[in-house]
């Protein structure tokens, strides 16, 4: 195809082009199309593929032009390729598609192209690892929340309180004749599950009792249109349970875990939170490591990309679709991070010759087999089949690349 490729914008990564075709090679496509139908198309009164060429342009015009647009503009696509020799970082776009007949297809192309990272500098700097020390504070909100999870639940017969479980029937009767199908809840008073003014009329409610009066929705609710309503609520009350923390005491550490003393699981909990502070002070000196690395080479990355990011986050945490927008812009500039991060990993990776090889693979699965008691075969197959030997790969592969970056920089304790 001569076609004609004219630029229109080149800034950072994004490429928009003007691509014309001439009409003949449009109307070639036409023809072909035609015969394609001319050959598979059924018409009353002729046998199949013996229709007049004629008769079957006329009845699938539409379908004939638009099949043979398509394929016009996917031969212009590939040779616009072919002759700019460009890496694309997402699949193209056309916009703007305009074809008259016996005049030439001209349509545009927005690309986005794969950036080019250099990274000349990535030694000599000097970064701060603090560790955080596990206070007392911490050590018993840990211990609390052991607590709370070997928590019994005991029914009460009195009108519930903060802190109490209650199971109850809700109405919001709003039409005429007040009636509606109420629904049931299990709330935890005071932990934020319902509205305060509802958890105020649940709390008026003794068990087997029921409590209706208006309620006004807050002015700052979430969902605008209800905001400073007024309405009906009808609330019965059909359990309440109250909770009961264990002592912290040697019977507890025994139940909790293989400990023969309170003082035994305190030990364990409290290096437990400092291993947690390690771990912490060490991801937080591998992200300084890489923001001096992006400070001091800076580069371009394809938004679609940072999109990419964004939609599988939305997906993963199944964010309400009223709230994707406010998702997308709060998560946005944590999203073009972490594509920049990745960047500066894999070329280091490349640029060092620290990728992970099939031998530090097969020793990492050898590894985990040995932890599990098992066949490194096994898990080898249990981790193909589950789709996470690439994971694996690029675990290995940041592994690495900082433990050479850790090399390399200064790391002030």
């Amino acid at each position: 195809m001569n076609i004609e490729i004219t630029p229109v914008k080149s800034e950072g990564l994004e490429r928009l082009l003007e691509v014309k075709v001439p009409a003949e090679d449009v109307h070639g496509a036409e023809e072909k199309a035609a015969r394609r139908y001319a050959r598979q198309v059924r018409l009353p009164g002729f046998r199949p593929g013996k229709a007049p060429a004629a008769m079957v342009r006329r009845k699938f015009a539409d379908a004939i032009r638009q099949e043979a647009l398509e394929s016009v503009v996917q031969e212009a696509f590939k040779e616009v390729l072919e002759r700019e020799k460009f890496d694309l970082a997402a699949q193209p776009h056309v916009h703007d598609l305009k074809f008259t007949d016996g005049e030439p297809l001209t349509f545009e192309l927005h690309i986005e192209v794969r950036p080019n990272i250099e990274i000349p500098r990535a030694t000599g700097f000097r970064v701060e690892r603090k560790v955080r020390a596990v206070s007392d504070e911490a050590l018993q909100e840990q211990l609390e929340e052991l607590r709370e999870d070997k928590a019994v639940w005991t029914p009460v017969d009195e009108k519930p309180a903060a802190g109490d479980m209650v199971t109850v029937q809700l109405a919001i009767p709003e039409d005429t004749d007040g009636k509606v199908e109420p629904r049931e809840y299990r709330i935890v008073l005071g932990s934020g599950q319902a509205l305060p003014a509802i958890e105020e009329v649940i709390t008026e409610t003794a068990p087997g009792g029921t409590t209706e009066r208006p309620v006004k929705w807050p002015d700052d609710f979430p969902d605008e249109e209800q905001r400073g309503k007024t309405k009906t609520v009808r609330v019965t009350v059909e359990d309440v349970k109250r909770k009961t923390l264990p002592e912290l005491d040697d019977e507890f550490a025994q139940a909790t875990g293989d400990f023969e003393s309170i003082a035994a699981l305190r030990d364990t909990v409290r290096e437990d939170l400092v291993k947690h502070a390690e771990r912490e002070a060490d991801a937080e000196v591998r992200q300084k490591l890489v923001d001096e690395i992006i400070a001091a080479n800076p580069f371009d990355i394809p938004q679609s990309w940072v999109n990419r990011l964004v939609d599988a986050y939305l997906e993963t945490y199944q964010i309400p679709e009223e709230e994707r927008e406010r998702f997308r812009s709060e998560f946005r500039p944590l999203a073009e991070r972490q594509v920049r991060r990745d960047l500066v990993v894999s070329t280091i990776a490349k640029n060092e010759g620290l990728e992970a090889t099939e031998a530090d693979i097969d020793e990492r699965v050898m590894e985990v087999a040995e932890k599990r008691g098992t066949e490194p075969g096994q898990v080898y197959a249990s981790l193909e089949k589950a789709g996470r030997i690439a994971e694996l790969e690029r675990n290995i592969t940041e592994e690495k690349v900082f433990a050479w970056l850790m090399e390399k920089n200064t790391v002030e304790q």
